[in-house]
């Protein structure tokens, strides 16, 4: 749900933003009503993920491995602003756009009938952008969507060997296709062999990692970590 101005103007207020992070939301805000008035959610200097939403969202089952970055389903607008500001010729325009069609993907997430699994390295939770303020609201949301029953949430603790040496994320849609996202661009395969074959390393990241009460306790134990480093760094 997008909120009016006027309303955005009052959360701003009751949550005492300093008036440079006002600002910076109410651009936010106004980018994802332009890229609403146009119809276009995308730019071509900025990967907003096009290539792979039509898999996502005729899939039934994504699963998702990343071992730097988090999850494009799982980011919140923020880390995403950093994730397509490191793109090659972003613009605050196009940023704007690109990270309003990756928070309308992961609608996704809450529809009855689809399974979500993610499976993350821990390196992922601590690799950050922006602030530790950030992080923190960020880890938050994966709390509350680790909470949903049409998703799992899965990290392997750096105190775990990995079964493989990780080069890169991807995601699979259902057993059709793979989606690799780069620093430019999303690439789709449908080729049944290369699926085939990240389905087997999927599988074998899944193995090692934790679910349930042991990944919300890690999330804790991170959150508390960040809340440590904010406190350090503040002034």
């Amino acid at each position: 749900m997008v909120p009016s101005l006027d309303v955005l103007d009052r959360l701003s207020r009751a949550l005492g933003l300093d008036k440079s992070t006002a600002r910076e939301v109410r651009d936010l805000l106004a980018a994802v009503e332009a890229a609403a008035d146009s119809g276009q959610l995308e730019d071509t200097a900025i990967p907003a993920g096009a290539a792979g939403d039509e898999e996502i969202r005729s899939a039934r089952l994504v699963r998702s491995f990343q071992c730097v970055v988090l999850p494009a389903m799982l980011q919140s607008a923020e880390y995403a602003r950093h994730v397509f500001e490191s793109a090659p010729a972003a613009t605050p325009e196009s940023v704007g756009r690109a990270v309003a069609a990756r928070v309308e993907r992961q609608s996704v997430l809450y529809e009855p009938g689809r399974e979500s699994v993610f499976v993350l390295t821990e390196a992922v939770l601590r690799t950050w952008p922006g602030t530790p303020a950030l992080m923190l609201a960020q880890l938050d949301r994966l709390l509350a969507v680790e909470s949903l029953s049409t998703v799992r949430l899965g990290v392997i603790p750096w105190r775990r060997p990995v079964p493989v040496l990780p080069r890169h994320g991807f995601m699979l849609c259902d057993r059709r296709a793979v989606v690799v996202e780069t620093f430019g661009a999303e690439r789709v395969s449908a080729d049944s062999a290369e699926v085939a074959s990240y389905e087997e390393t999927f599988g074998r990241f899944e193995g090692a990692a934790v679910f349930g009460g042991e990944v919300r306790e890690l999330l804790l134990q991170v959150m508390k970590e960040f809340r440590d480093l904010g406190d350090t760094l503040t002034p």
